[in-house]
């Protein structure tokens, strides 16, 4: 018995309409995918460049059943002013203090504890973000 053939004979049947489809796909495939990542690079440029102030929490202590205090250690270009926001939250995950505290020093590394009160015994504390002024 002879091998069965693999392959289709060569033009017998016309161009495929799937592999017009298939360059056409491939075309556009490509375009969002440049411009996807360029739209990726816009943003990740615009928060690494734009971003003139930041602040890591080092630690927090709660100091008593009103009162969180938390260590900041914040990083910006020298000169800029800004405003940092903390939160605590009791143990069932609610809302206990909310502060908006401001970064007035002019120096570019600031190291500072700050308060919060809070209206019942907290069990976190949490940096939510800077922002210059």
């Amino acid at each position: 018995m002879s091998a069965a053939r693999e392959q289709l004979p060569q033009e017998r049947y016309g161009r495929s309409a799937d592999q017009a489809a298939d360059r056409k796909l491939r075309i556009t495939g490509s375009v969002l995918g440049v411009l996807f990542l360029g739209m990726l690079g816009w943003f990740g440029w615009y928060y690494v460049v734009d971003s003139r102030i930041s602040a890591e929490m080092i630690k927090f202590d709660v100091v008593s059943a009103t009162e969180v205090q938390v260590h900041l250690e914040i990083r910006k270009d020298e000169g800029v002013l800004g405003v940092c926001t903390l939160r605590s939250r009791s143990e069932d995950g609610a809302e206990v203090a909310r502060k908006d505290v401001r970064i007035d020093d002019p120096a570019d590394r600031v190291d500072s504890v700050f308060s919060l009160r809070t209206t019942a015994p907290a069990t976190s504390a949490e940096l939510l973000g800077c922002t210059a002024r």
